[in-house]
């Protein structure tokens, strides 16, 4: 039993399966945070700036949409790891088409890993900067005097043409509503969606190394592969040689 157990242990790709950890994590809270974070940004826009924005529900059914593919995608990443790993590299890859088709799939998920790193990476600057957006929001919150309205007008590329200039002010009688219902949860919200973001990349970069590293596995299986087959070859003519010449 501990011996099974111990051959068990040797074929799991521990470094897959943190990175796989890392990534379905990071997406989950990304999903969530960013479901809430868009559903109260669009509340703000309607309850207080009178705007109504049609594109969000597409955009939090693309957030599910990504959840599912990059969840699928960290699976598919750790099954290659696991036939790369110990005894089942030696079983799966014996074959020359075997090796070829493993080299493959590892370059292919090397190549949509690093696209996605890339567009994670312009999530994680895209977030930053509502990130920033709403956090000088609750800056002005906590700092302009209660009875004043707080003017966007500095910020006016943000509402479409022909906005009324009152729509663009937040007045005492919505401070609460804007300030502590809205700009709080919603800051809150997008920094733990920045925080996952990052974790998302860190993992993508950790299967960037691990799918490098199961390449060279299974590259390196091919000349094994061949060190075995001269060997044997060397110990079949060795045992056809006449005693007597020793």
């Amino acid at each position: 039993m501990g011996r099974k157990c111990r051959d068990c242990m040797t074929r799991v790709p521990y470094a897959t399966l943190i990175a796989t950890v890392m990534c379905c994590v990071g997406v989950g809270v990304f999903c969530g945070t960013m479901y809430r974070g868009t559903t109260l940004t669009l509340r703000l826009f309607e309850d207080v700036f009178k705007l109504h924005i049609k594109w969000v529900e597409p955009v939090q059914l693309t957030f599910m949409v990504v959840g599912a593919g990059m969840g699928g995608l960290g699976l598919m990443i750790l099954f290659v790891g696991c036939l790369s790993t110990g005894d089942t590299r030696n079983k799966v890859y014996r074959t020359w088409r075997g090796r070829v088709g493993g080299r493959i799939s590892c370059a292919i998920f090397m190549g949509i890993t690093y696209l996605l790193s890339l567009a994670w990476l312009l999530m994680f600057a895209a977030l930053i900067i509502v990130t920033l957006f709403y956090t000088l929001a609750w800056f002005q919150c906590q700092h302009i005097p209660q009875n004043e309205c707080i003017e966007y007008n500095q910020f006016s590329f943000l509402f479409p043409a022909g906005t009324p200039e009152e729509d663009k002010r937040v007045c005492p009688g919505e401070r609460k509503l804007f300030c502590k219902d809205y700009v709080n949860n919603a800051e809150i919200m997008f920094i733990l969606a920045s925080v996952s973001a990052f974790l998302v990349i860190l993992s993508l970069v950790h299967y960037l190394m691990c799918l490098a590293a199961n390449y060279a596995h299974i590259k390196d299986q091919e000349k094994f592969m061949d060190l075995q087959e001269i060997q044997f070859l060397h110990e079949s003519e060795m045992s056809t040689l006449p005693k007597d010449r020793f």
